[in-house]
């Protein structure tokens, strides 16, 4: 199981959100490529990126700390947050970033993720970020009535060869995961399912290895040391 360490960005620096509320932010550190190089020197190989401001704006607003964490060595970076241009999608693979992310194009564009999962393959990811069960787009600031495991079966219908689930109401809580939508999740679909949300001790990563994901990403846990990286890949990674 991969274990991911996430970086929230925000104006630039490395942040946490509670439960995707913008208004409920922490600010861990001003210098998210050295919080890249920290997780990289704890034998991270996969770094999870998030652009808040581009997700809400709906372009990425922090692409130059972005270009500057794909610098760091050993490390690939999967990136989301605003992406919804085919063009900015080859840019930034042409750029060093390893996946990127698509989540609100995933209700509004289906069609323009499939072209992108036909012609970048294992490169898309896409993002099922839900609130009760039902996907929420935008930056998380608009719900849908789109239920997570219909939207999960669609788009892999549509291509796409991974699938990160995060559970809205979990996000940065230090609660647990969903495990049961996870689980679903898994037996729904046959593609990797990434799952974040919630994750905030090694026994949640024993569960969620035992479920069956691919990978975990961390983000909160990490930075109050209620998880230690180093420890959980030595336990859970490979």
């Amino acid at each position: 199981m991969e274990i991911i360490p996430a970086i929230d960005l925000r104006d630039g620096r490395c942040v946490r959100l509670y439960q995707g509320d913008y208004d409920r932010q922490t600010i861990f550190d001003k210098e998210p490529a050295a919080v890249a190089l920290k997780w990289c020197s704890q034998g991270a190989q996969w770094l999870h990126v998030i652009d808040l401001d581009g997700a809400a704006m709906g372009e990425l607003k922090n692409i130059d700390v972005v270009e500057e964490i794909i610098k760091g060595e050993g490390l690939f970076v999967e990136l989301g947050g605003g992406i919804r241009q085919e063009d900015v999608v080859e840019r930034l693979l042409e750029k060093g970033v390893s996946r990127v992310i698509l989540g609100t194009v995933a209700i509004e564009n289906p069609d323009m993720v499939k072209r992108l999962c036909q012609r970048f393959g294992e490169s898309i990811v896409v993002g099922l970020d839900a609130r009760e069960g039902k996907i929420a787009i935008r930056g998380w600031r608009k719900d849908t009535a789109v239920d997570v495991l219909d939207l999960s079966r669609e788009m892999v219908k549509a291509g796409a060869r991974r699938l990160i689930y995060t559970d809205i109401s979990r996000d940065g809580t230090l609660t647990e995961p969903n495990f049961e939508v996870i689980a679903n999740l898994i037996g729904e679909v046959d593609v990797p399912i990434v799952a974040a949300g919630g994750i905030s001790s090694l026994e949640h990563l024993q569960r969620l290895k035992e479920i069956g994901v691919e990978g975990a990403i961390i983000g909160r846990a990490l930075y109050t040391g209620d998880v230690d990286l180093q420890e959980a890949i030595i336990s859970f990674g490979g």
